[in-house]
Parts: C-alpha cells; sequence; structure tokens
C-alpha cells in the first residue's frame, strides 16, 4: 500500500491551507526617514523588553516605549510624539503620546518624577525582565568595563571620531567595520562595509579639541580624527548616510537600521578622545 503525499497547498485532511502573500514594504520619496518600519523594533540591551527606534529632529536616535500612553500619565517633560517617520520631545495635543523607555526601563533610574501609572507598568517589565533572564531568552550585559581600559589601544580606536560635511561624528564602530544600513533584495541587511577599497578614503589628522557650544570643554590639545573633509559632496553625503557605493547609487533602497554617528560632544566624549595616529598605517590611515 503507498501513501499519497499530501499537496503543499492543502492540508492533511485535503482542506485548502490559505496561502498569504508577503507584502512589500515601501518608503515614501518625500519621507524624511529612510527607516522601514520593520527596522525600527529592537531589545533593550540592559532588560530585554522591546523598544521602537526612531530618529529626532538632530538626527540622534531615540528609543522609545513601542506602545501610547494616556497623555495626563505621562510627565510633560516626557511625552514624545512622532510625525513623518521623526520623534519630537513634546506632545502634540493628542490625547495620547509616546515615551522613551529609558523612563520605564527598570534597570535605570528614571529620568522624570513617575506616576502610579507608571510605576505600575514598570514593574510589569521588570517582572518581564525577569522572566526572560529565568527562560534564558536574554542574559543581561556584564557591566561594562571602564572606558580607559576597554578602548585603551590608542593605535586601533573602538570609537574613532570621524570629521566629515564640517561636523563631527562619534562612530559606533571602527573605520573597517561600519556596516551599510540598507536592505538588500532579499530583505535583510547590507553586509558590505561602507569603507569600500574603489572609493576614496578619509586621512587621519591631528586636530584641536576645540569648544563646545562656546563653553570651555577640555584643554585645547591634539586628537586624532578621521577626516572626510577632503572627499567630494556626495561620498560626505554617502557616509553620513552610511551606506556603501552600490546602495548610495540606488536612492530607492530603505534602511533596516538606523546610522550610528552621535554627534562628538568634547564633554560627553572625552573618554573616546585619542592623541596618537592608529598605526600601523593603511591605505585609509595615511595622513597628508
Amino acid at each position: 500500500m503507498r501513501t499519497t503525499p499530501t499537496p503543499t497547498g492543502r492540508h492533511w485532511d485535503g482542506s485548502r491551507r490559505p496561502t498569504r502573500r508577503p507584502r512589500p514594504l515601501q518608503v515614501a520619496g518625500t519621507s524624511p526617514s529612510r527607516l522601514l518600519r520593520t527596522g525600527q523594533s529592537g531589545r533593550c540591551r540592559q532588560c530585554g523588553n522591546r523598544i521602537d527606534l526612531y530618529q529626532r529632529a538632530d538626527q540622534r536616535p531615540i528609543a522609545l516605549h513601542p506602545t501610547e500612553l494616556a497623555t495626563p500619565h505621562v510627565p510633560e517633560s516626557c511625552r514624545w510624539h512622532l510625525s513623518s517617520g521623526i520623534a519630537y520631545p513634546h506632545g502634540d495635543g493628542s490625547p495620547w503620546c509616546r515615551i522613551p523607555h529609558a523612563v520605564l526601563c527598570p534597570r535605570r533610574t528614571p529620568l522624570c518624577r513617575t506616576g502610579p501609572h507608571l510605576d505600575a507598568l514598570r514593574r510589569q517589565l521588570a517582572v518581564h525582565t525577569r522572566r526572560l533572564t529565568d527562560t534564558g531568552a536574554f542574559a543581561p550585559e556584564p557591566a561594562p568595563a571602564t572606558t580607559q581600559a576597554a578602548d585603551s589601544d590608542a593605535d586601533n580606536p573602538a570609537r574613532p571620531v570621524v570629521q566629515m560635511l564640517l561636523c563631527r561624528y562619534l562612530a559606533e564602530n571602527t573605520i573597517e567595520h561600519i556596516r551599510c544600513v540598507a536592505q538588500t533584495r532579499h530583505r535583510r541587511r547590507c553586509t558590505h562595509p561602507v569603507l569600500a577599497p574603489t572609493a576614496p578614503a578619509g586621512v587621519w589628522r591631528l586636530m584641536p579639541t576645540g569648544s563646545h557650544r562656546g563653553q570651555l570643554a577640555l584643554p585645547n590639545v591634539l586628537m586624532a580624527v578621521y577626516d572626510l573633509n577632503h572627499l567630494p559632496y556626495s561620498e560626505q553625503l554617502r557616509w553620513r548616510a552610511q551606506r556603501c557605493p552600490q546602495h548610495a547609487a540606488a536612492p530607492g533602497a530603505a534602511d533596516l537600521a538606523l546610522a550610528g554617528w552621535q554627534p562628538f560632544d568634547p564633554l560627553l566624549h572625552a573618554a573616546h578622545i585619542r592623541t596618537r595616529m592608529p598605526h600601523p598605517p593603511g591605505r585609509h590611515l595615511k595622513g597628508r
């Protein structure tokens, strides 16, 4: 007796199996943010709860709680709203608003005074963190070592300072490992680095730290900066968008992650200031 295999489009009893065609995601050409909705969700590295990542008006990322809350329950200083994919730090007049995850994260100290409703939500997130930890689905990050010890190799800064478009940014990774954020045809994040061997590269220079916002930040010492200001304007835009040359030529491709640049602040990022040039020099490490 031979068994008849069940068709792939039907269940074991012969009934039709419903099929759902994947709906492609698209980004409007007029949208100020190129980030797909699928790339905005993530997990907090400290508590494991879900967060939504958005860009602010100054292009810095912020992690928001994934659900809206009633405006009366949220302090005025912690109210955020979204407009065209950009997060703004105030309410929009509606009865609902968003709140930064840092206010509710059970492993952080609240940034503002919380009420009974937010305290209850914070306890729920703490219970969920405990469940994730007990089941092995989440492992809290170990306490980071001192920045000086973790980043003590001045010859290869883990988070270098990059200058482009007449501004300075703190990179999230070494120059060689800054990865493209664009989405490929297979709906995955591109694996190519931004530093391409066929594209012009920046040069390491020793530049003064300078002051910040008119204030005396630090002694005006020389610091190692990966300078891109001598590159063509289009190349600097490509670096700022954190895209490889292939996806820079395809502006219709959406992003699956936020660019990892942070505006460099000599006060906040003093631990990442390096006073020696990287060594050994490579093709992109040579100064002029």
